[in-house]
C-alpha cells in the first residue's frame, strides 16, 4: 500500500525524534520508521543504561577507596538486581516514545526500511512516498571479519545480561571496552582487554590515558596492547581467543568475548544507492545544511552522517539544524561548538577542544599546563590516587584551546571548560571567577 507524507524519518533516537516532532509541529504530515524498539541507541542500548551500571560501580569503587579511612564492610554488586533496576529506565522507553509520537500525529511504522526510489521507502508491505527523507538510524558494531566473530557478544547484548560471566575478554581498546571492563571488574569478573594498537582511547590525551591505563591494571584488569585478535573459537568450557603478541600467538580462555572494537553507521541495509545517496564507511555524505550532497531531498544526522562526533548531543544538535532547513529552506549551516566527550571509567576521563598534537599540527603557539593531581584535596579526600589535567592556552589570545581531565567528577567539570570556550572566556577570565569551595570546580583556577 502506498502512503504519502511530507517527511519520512528513519530511526527513532534523539535526532530522529527531534526532526519528526518539529516538522509535525509545523503542520507537516510525518511518518517515522524503526526496525528496532522505539527509542534509539542512547536510551535503550547505550548511554543511559550504561550509566546506571557505572553508578553502581562508582559506589563499590568509592567504598573500596575509603577502606581504612572510616568505611568498612564488603560492598558488592548483585548483577541481577542491578539489571532489574536498569530495566526500570529502559523498559518503558519504547512504548512511551511511540505513544508520544503517535499523539503528536506522527504515523509510526515498524520494520526494515529500504529505498525503492529517490524519496520512496518500502517498509514490509507498505510503500512510503515523501517530499523529504531524514536519516538518523544511528550506529551498530563494526564487522570485524575475524574467524569466529559470530561468537562475539555485542554491547547491546552485554547491557541485557541477566548474569555476569566470571571471565570476560573485551576486543578493542575504545569507549565500550574500557567502560564495561571497569564495571565488570568492580562486579567481580576477571577481565581482559586486548587492543591491536599500542595506545587505547586514541581520541584522548595520551598522558592522561597512560594514567588511566595504570589505574585500569591496578584494579585487576589485564590490558594487552599491540595485540590483535586472530581467531575466536568455541570450546566446551567457553571460548578460546588467539591473539598475536610481539610476533607470537597466545591464547586466552573466557566465558564471554565482547565486541568493543568500534561502531559504524547503520545504513548498509537502506539501499542508499537506489536513492542516489552518496555514502561511505563513515556515513552519508552531507553538506553544511545536513543535506545529502547527491540527493537534495534527503537529509541525515547523527551517527548515520559524516561530520560531527558520534555522540548523542551532537545528533540532537545536527538534527535541529536539519529540521530548520527542512522547514524554511536551506539557510542554517552547521557550526559545531566545543564538544565535550567523556569515557565513563572509574575515574572518568574527559576532553574538550584540541589535543597537543592537534594544536601543534595547526601551527598554534600555546602553553601547556599539565599536572598530576592525586595530592590535591579534591582527590585525596575521596582516596583517588589517579587524577590529573592538561589545559592548552594560546599565547597571543589567552583563549583555552583544549582541556583534558582525569579524576573525580571530570565528567561534570569538563562542561565548565566547554561553556567557557563556547562563551569566548579567556584563561584570565576563568581565574577571576569565584567558585564554591570545596568543589572540583574550585580547582579550575589552578589548572590555568
Amino acid at each position: 500500500m502506498v502512503k504519502r507524507f511530507d517527511l519520512v524519518v528513519l530511526g527513532t533516537g534523539a535526532g530522529a525524534s527531534t526532526v519528526a516532532t518539529k516538522c509535525r509541529g509545523a503542520g507537516w504530515s510525518v511518518a517515522i520508521v524503526d526496525a528496532l524498539p522505539y527509542g534509539g541507541t542512547c536510551a535503550l542500548r547505550g548511554c543511559d543504561p550504561k550509566k546506571v551500571l557505572v553508578g553502581a560501580a562508582e559506589v563499590v569503587d568509592a567504598a573500596r577507596r575509603f577502606t581504612g579511612h572510616g568505611v568498612s564492610g564488603d560492598t558488592a554488586i548483585r548483577w541481577s538486581e542491578l539489571m532489574r533496576f536498569k530495566r526500570t529506565f529502559t523498559g518503558p522507553v519504547p512504548e512511551n516514545r511511540e505513544r508520544a509520537l503517535a499523539e503528536a500525529g506522527i504515523a509510526t511504522f515498524h520494520g526494515r526500511a529500504r529505498f525503492v526510489g529517490a524519496t520512496t521507502v518500502a517498509v514490509d508491505d507498505d510503500v512510503l512516498e515523501a517530499r523529504y527523507v531524514h536519516i538518523a538510524t544511528g550506529s551498530k558494531p563494526a564487522d570485524l571479519k575475524l574467524p569466529g566473530s559470530e561468537y562475539l557478544t555485542t554491547s547491546d547484548q552485554f547491557l541485557e545480561l541477566d548474569a555476569l560471566p566470571a571471565r570476560i575478554l573485551f576486543v578493542g581498546g575504545g569507549f565500550v571496552s574500557f567502560e564495561f571492563a571497569h564495571v565488570a571488574a568492580r562486579a567481580g569478573a576477571r577481565v581482559t582487554v586486548v587492543h591491536r594498537g599500542q595506545r587505547p582511547l586514541e581520541q584522548f590525551d595520551p598522558d592522561l590515558v597512560a594514567m588511566l591505563v595504570e589505574r585500569t591494571r591496578l584494579v585487576g584488569i589485564e590490558l594487552r596492547l599491540g595485540t590483535p585478535v586472530e581467531t575466536i573459537e568455541k570450546t566446551d568450557g567457553g571460548f578460546r581467543v588467539t591473539v598475536c603478541s610481539e610476533g607470537e600467538s597466545l591464547s586466552f580462555t573466557a566465558d564471554m568475548v565482547v565486541h568493543g572494537a568500534g561502531r559504524v553507521p547503520a545504513i548498509d541495509e537502506l539501499d542508499l544507492d537506489t536513492a542516489g545517496v552518496e555514502h561511505d564507511k563513515h556515513g552519508i555524505a552531507v553538506n553544511g545544511y545536513m543535506q545529502s550532497v547527491s540527493n537534495p531531498a534527503v537529509y541525515a544526522a547523527g551517527d548515520a552522517a559524516t561530520g560531527g562526533l558520534p555522540l548523542t548531543p551532537v545528533a540532537g544538535f545536527e538534527s535541529n539544524v536539519a529540521a530548520s532547513n527542512l522547514l524554511d529552506g536551506n539557510h542554517l549551516t552547521i557550526e559545531y561548538p566545543p564538544i565535550p566527550s567523556v569515557v565513563f571509567t572509574l575515574p572518568p576521563l574527559a576532553s574538550v577542544g584540541l589535543r597537543e598534537d592537534e594544536a601543534r599540527a595547526q601551527g598554534l603557539q600555546f602553553r601547556v599546563n599539565h599536572q598530576r593531581t592525586s595530592s590535591w584535596y579534591s582527590s585525596r579526600r575521596v582516596g583517588e590516587e589517579f587524577s590529573g589535567f592538561k589545559v592548552l592556552v594560546e599565547e597571543s589570545t589567552d583563549r583555552i584551546l583544549g582541556a583534558h581531565l582525569l579524576g573525580p567528577h571530570a565528567d561534570e567539570l569538563i562542561n565548565l571548560f566547554a561553556l567557557a570556550m563556547r562563551a569566548g572566556m579567556t584563561a584570565a577570565d576563568l581565574k577571576r571567577t569565584i567558585f564554591a569551595y570545596p568543589t572540583v570546580g574550585s580547582d579550575i583556577p589552578y589548572m590555568l
